[in-house]
């Protein structure tokens, strides 16, 4: 066990990494006039929590989507040989060290089948009618900037900034972390119970690609949703079922959430006017938002699921 610098509480062994000061941010826009400045705001707010998390950063944006095609976005190198082989089945943005494919939905297995035999080596960031989620190491301007952030469009978007402490600075350790369809989470906290959790969802036939406790966060929620709870519903559980100290900021396909665990020690404000709902780490992240002056600004209250959705 180690104890932390106050004694108020104690660790096991590989927590500590996740008492890092993180930022995260989110966006859920009500008014359409403001979704092509989706990007560009969420990217100043990203930029505002730089010194809470400088080393890596990464973001979820949700987009227009196309009846009958799903996205997925790739990560990884050697990623003209990807455009090349699937000419034909896939409509390809490349982003840096992204890549998001456009495909049919038809299709999504036997992509995925091929990506499985031919390039194990790429990572799926995330998939859905709607999602394109983009992470890597760096300052968050400096990701913004090499995934075009700011000229990006949608409805809403969360981002992270990450500060590792004990553990290597890794992409695969930036955030959000996505386990579903047009499902993805950030995490400013630490789980307690993670590695019995993550074994009860691969029983449930989850898999994860970290051993980060956010990862399986985003995977209990996504199981739960899955056995058909709603949004609001999985977060409730999660009070039961989740042991540690978080502040979560989700995305779905049509929602934004926030939750904060019962004693509710991560730092959290919100605003919300009649164009948009805000979520920061810190009100400064806030500032830059048209109408902040008029905003109804607050602090969640612990133990509450605060979901938005679009009908």
């Amino acid at each position: 066990m180690r104890i932390d610098p106050a004694g108020a509480r104690r660790y096991p062994e590989g927590l500590m990494e996740n008492r890092a000061m993180c930022g995260i941010v989110g966006l859920f826009l009500k008014d359409e006039s403001l979704q092509p400045d989706l990007g560009r705001l969420l990217g100043e707010m990203l930029v505002v929590m730089t010194d809470r998390g400088p080393d890596s950063a990464g973001f979820a944006v949700y987009g227009d989507g196309v009846s009958g095609r799903i996205k997925l976005t790739l990560r990884g190198e050697r990623l003209d040989d990807v455009v090349a082989a699937l000419a034909g089945k896939a409509e390809v943005t490349r982003r840096d060290t992204h890549l998001v494919l456009s495909i049919a939905e038809a299709e999504e297995e036997s992509v995925r089948g091929w990506l499985a035999l031919h390039r194990p080596d790429l990572a799926v960031t995330g998939s859905g009618k709607r999602i394109e989620l983009y992470k890597e190491v760096g300052k968050p301007g400096a990701v913004a900037t090499r995934f075009a952030l700011p000229q990006m469009a949608g409805t809403h978007g969360i981002g992270h900034t990450r500060m590792a402490t004990e553990s290597a600075v890794t992409t695969a350790g930036a955030h959000p972390f996505s386990t579903g369809a047009d499902q993805c989470l950030v995490h400013n906290g630490s789980l307690s119970n993670h590695r019995s959790l993550r074994r009860n969802l691969e029983r449930e036939g989850l898999t994860f690609e970290t051993d980060n406790d956010s990862e399986v966060a985003a995977g209990y929620l996504s199981w739960r949703l899955r056995e058909g709870a709603t949004l609001t519903e999985a977060l409730d559980a999660g009070l039961v079922d989740l042991d540690g100290f978080y502040t979560f900021v989700i995305g779905t396909e049509n929602g934004f959430a926030v939750m904060r665990d019962p004693i509710a020690c991560k730092p959290a404000v919100m605003a919300e006017t009649d164009r948009y709902v805000a979520f920061g780490s810190e009100y400064r992240a806030l500032v830059g938002l048209p109408g902040i002056a008029q905003a109804r600004v607050f602090e969640p209250e612990p133990a509450r699921a605060y979901v938005w959705e679009r009908q």
